[in-house]
């Protein structure tokens, strides 16, 4: 036990130790407050007044009210200068098409090295490091990586920390992540952020944009009081930038290039999938493809499909007998599941000139383009937008060559909506998405499935997730409280207690966790999320369609062209037959009529022996007679002349 003078010098040395502790505290508010000073005299010398009104983004359910300053990070519309123009006063970015191509074998140009290099409020927090917690201390060594991406900072006691920023390594990013939270919790900003932290490290980004927040990557933030505080607390050294960006739509359905595919290109068990045939009517249609691309029919559009079953089902019923067969109530089937998907536009998806996925990976001054899919209707038919992302992946899958482990990905595929991929999907398709995403990683592709839990995305595709940042999530119902509990089970241990701390997370917060340059998670670690640089909600439409306008696609994609294909070649066949078959019923009248002539003819030849026998007979038969009366009546004169010579001769009457 201590004596009094020990306890008498411990507590002293904690009063010390809290003196110290209260003055770096000191130290460390005033730096921030010059930081925000600073912060503050520029956005003076940008906008003529110092009053800001916020624009207010409307969420899709009610959430809990939050502070403008937190909300920045999160909501479309940020707060904006009333007197600022609505145009960034910036020269519009004019990409040099001959360097954007990127041949077959993908060799990057050179990118912006990675951010590693402290922030000037990092800097200030630099000589802080033995005062973090011991958690803090765990966190920043987790999450110190070279060649990353700095995505914010750490969250402790209900404040930022500066001096432990949260990381994405670049080398893992090929391992794919998840993006998760309730509506409203910042998911499309922290998309955003991902996207632009990628595009200016030269990795160039496909992602889905639902309602069109997110074509604003296109033009620079505006800078306003909520934003530079908020960047001042978390020691974010914030600057307005545009990035390379493509707009790109289904089929030309919204504003962007269109892209289009074939029907033999989506493949039997994509297009299963978008039609809702159960296994047996999937097994149908994949022999339906199988005998059409072996008769050279290609399969281009819908109406190729529903001339090909028809085909089968009618005139050519008998072709696939040697491999099974088609059950007509099958075909009959198919048959209006297609109808019904192109009286919802599906024929707009298929199509030609089909798009080459290669062209997402293209490159601006070593920065990489970031292409947006528009999805404006994904309500109408989601089953069809999202089976259409899928083959997207498929068919890079299917071109890129291996690369293994590399520095950083050649692409990363953000699929916002994700649960719309797996909901109601049949065996075979899951099957499909478990094996690409296991395997695509080594063609240098990443994945980035973004939506409200983890519970949306089946167990053995979370299993190849590397990266998870984790928005809050609401807990008011049984069931709420149930899947935060299953999503705080798909995180490494913690000493944190993060069924209290998910819940509580403000706007533009999440649990983070990322594979470190090993392949070990790094520890969890609550995380006030940075603000992105290009404005957050929709960009103007001038500049969307000068972007679309100026494109080296334009005019390639638009106009859909419609080829000779299985339509018009089975069209053809058909006349072909009928007319074949016209031919042969005439070869066949004239040959049954040479035949019943032949016939006549034989009949008539036959007549003629006949009557000839008979002639030849009565003939013979007369000249018999006549023989015979001959040797009669000479018999008879023989016989008289004998009979008077006898008598003659006995009577004595012979003359002499």
């Amino acid at each position: 036990m201590l004596d009094a003078m020990d306890q008498a010098e411990i507590a002293r040395l904690k009063a010390e130790a809290a003196r110290a502790k209260a003055d770096a505290a000191r130290a460390e508010a005033e730096a921030a407050q010059a930081a925000l000073a600073a912060a503050l005299a520029r956005l003076d010398s940008v906008t003529p007044s110092s009053e800001a009104t916020p624009s207010a983004d409307v969420p899709d359910q009610d959430v809990e009210p939050v502070d403008p300053a937190a909300q920045v990070a999160d909501e479309p519309g940020q707060e904006v200068n009333d007197d600022a123009p609505n145009e960034p006063a910036v020269e519009p970015v004019v990409e040099d098409a001959p360097t954007q191509a990127v041949p077959r074998d993908f060799p990057a140009p050179e990118a912006p090295a990675a951010v590693d290099e402290p922030t000037a409020a990092q800097e200030v927090h630099a000589d802080d490091a033995g005062e973090l917690s011991e958690y803090a201390t765990q966190v920043k060594a987790g999450y110190s990586v070279e060649k990353s991406m700095q995505i914010g900072v750490l969250i402790e006691d209900d404040a930022p920390v500066p001096g432990v920023p949260i990381t994405l390594p670049l080398a893992m990013m090929n391992r794919h992540g998840l993006v998760a939270g309730a509506t409203g919790t910042g998911k499309t900003r922290t998309l955003q952020l991902l996207a632009e932290g990628l595009s200016a490290n030269g990795v160039p980004v496909f992602l889905t944009d639902m309602k069109g927040d997110l074509t604003g990557i296109a033009e620079e933030g505006t800078p306003n009081e909520g934003l530079l505080k908020r960047c001042a607390e978390q020691g974010q050294a914030w600057e307005a930038r545009s990035f390379p960006t493509e707009f790109f739509t289904l089929g030309g359905r919204g504003s962007g290039i269109p892209i289009r595919t074939s029907v033999t290109e989506f493949g039997p068990l994509l297009l299963a999938r978008v039609l809702d045939l159960n296994d047996t009517q999937e097994s149908a249609l994949a022999l339906i493809f199988h005998w059409a691309d072996e008769q050279g029919l290609a399969l281009i559009d819908l109406n190729d499909l529903r001339s090909v079953v028809s085909f089968l089902t009618e005139q050519g019923k008998d072709e696939l007998k040697s491999l099974g067969g088609i059950a007509p109530a099958t075909s009959g089937v198919i048959l209006r599941e297609i109808a019904v998907l192109q009286s919802d536009g599906g024929d707009e998806f298929f199509g030609e000139p089909a798009f080459d996925p290669m062209n997402f990976m293209r490159y601006v001054d070593g920065s990489g383009v970031i292409s947006t899919l528009e999805l404006p209707e994904l309500a109408q038919n989601p089953r069809l937008f999202s089976t259409f992302i899928m083959w997207l992946l498929a068919e890079l899958f299917e071109i890129l060559p291996e690369v293994g482990d590399v520095e950083k990905p050649k692409l990363v595929f953000f699929f916002d909506e994700a649960h719309l991929l797996f909901k109601n999907a049949s065996t075979a398709f899951l099957d499909a998405i478990i094996q690409t995403v296991r395997l695509i990683r080594s063609k240098g592709i990443g994945i980035f499935f973004v939506t409200q839990t983890p519970k949306d995305v089946p167990g053995d595709v979370l299993a190849q997730l590397g990266s998870k940042v984790q928005h809050a999530l609401r807990a008011h119902t049984p069931n709420d409280q149930k899947a935060l509990r299953e999503t705080v089970k798909t995180f490494p241990n913690s000493p944190l207690d993060l069924e209290e701390v998910l819940p509580n997370l403000g706007t533009g917060e999440a649990l983070v966790t990322v594979l470190d340059s090993k392949g070990r998670p790094s520890p969890v670690a609550p995380t006030r999320l940075w603000a992105p640089a290009a404005n957050m909600g929709p960009a103007s439409e001038q500049r969307v369609q000068q972007i679309i306008s100026s494109s080296q696609f334009a005019g390639k994609y638009e106009e859909k062209i419609d080829p000779i294909s299985a339509t018009e070649l089975l069209e053809e066949r058909i006349v072909e037959e009928q007319a074949a078959a016209e031919r042969a019923e005439i070869e066949a009248a004239e040959a049954k009529a040479q035949e019943a002539r032949a016939k006549a003819a034989e009949k008539e030849a036959e007549k003629m022996r006949k009557e000839a026998e008979r002639t030849a007979q009565r003939e013979q038969t007369q000249a018999s007679r006549r023989r015979d009366s001959v040797m009669d009546t000479f018999l008879k004169s023989g016989a008289r002349t004998l009979g008077r010579e006898i008598s003659r001769t006995f009577f004595g009457t012979r003359r002499r």
